[in-house]
């Protein structure tokens, strides 16, 4: 008869996500993900395809948590919310800097970084547009934010080059 092991693909995401942060991308492998989990490598299979699956999936879990918190987040001080987007966002990007600079993830992640980049703004925009009432406004701020957070610039940097509609 089979095991059965509570909270498995948990388990396996949450050591994919420990040896990816200890080792680095390219030593993070489904075998020593499995080994450390206890399990066959083929039970790593059943929950993901493939390695970038596994990665893909921890980091997504991760940005829908933080686009939760930011859904959560009060609306009333504009302001306020915007700069908890970039809290959040730099908050994000920390915790992810390593897999983000890692030159071999970059390679097989590169490819699809245009469609993940339009979704995120996508998802930051629909938080925002309830702020603007225009999608095109609510577009340019959750792409602004997105850029130019990622790229280090601090809040008070970015603030002043928002349009005056959302602040």
């Amino acid at each position: 008869m089979p095991k059965i092991i509570e909270n498995l693909r948990e388990q396996i995401l949450n050591e994919a996500k420990k040896q990816l942060f200890e080792q680095g991308y390219e030593k993070t492998t489904i075998r020593s993900v499995a080994q450390e989990c206890g399990i066959a490598v083929g039970t790593v299979y059943n929950y993901f395809k493939s390695k970038d699956i596994l990665i893909a999936s921890l980091v997504l879990e991760d940005w829908n948590g933080c686009i939760q918190l930011i859904a959560n987040y009060p609306k009333e001080d504009r302001r306020a919310f915007l700069e908890y987007i970039h809290i959040s966002l730099n908050a994000f990007e920390k915790k992810h800097d390593k897999l983000f600079t890692d030159k071999e993830a970059a390679k097989t992640f590169n490819t699809v970084f245009f469609e993940r980049h339009r979704l995120l703004r996508s998802q930051l925009s629909h938080l925002i547009h309830p702020l603007t009432d225009d999608k095109f406004l609510s577009d340019f701020v959750a792409e602004a934010l997105l850029c130019w957070t990622t790229e280090g610039k601090s809040f008070e940097e970015i603030y002043p080059f928002l349009p005056e509609q959302i602040k």
